[in-house]
């Protein structure tokens, strides 16, 4: 399974599945990240942490364990 945590530096990917429950994938979810949204990733921080993107039309920072629960195409 590819995540966006294991995206590459200035891929666009589409958003296949959030994985996750509750209140976390909720926020995931009113963030914009929804499935077949496009995603660009902008930088990634030296350690990994954290992944910035952008999203419709606006740009977005996930921690590592939020992009992993963020599955790609």
């Amino acid at each position: 399974m590819k995540t966006l945590r294991n995206a590459e530096l200035g891929q666009t990917v589409t958003v296949v599945k959030l994985h996750g429950s509750g209140a976390v994938k909720r926020r995931i979810m009113d963030m914009g990240v929804t499935k077949g949204t496009e995603i660009f990733v902008r930088k990634v921080a030296p350690l990994g942490d954290p992944v910035e993107v952008n999203i419709r039309g606006y740009e977005l920072s996930l921690r590592k364990e939020d992009a992993e629960m963020v599955e790609i195409a």
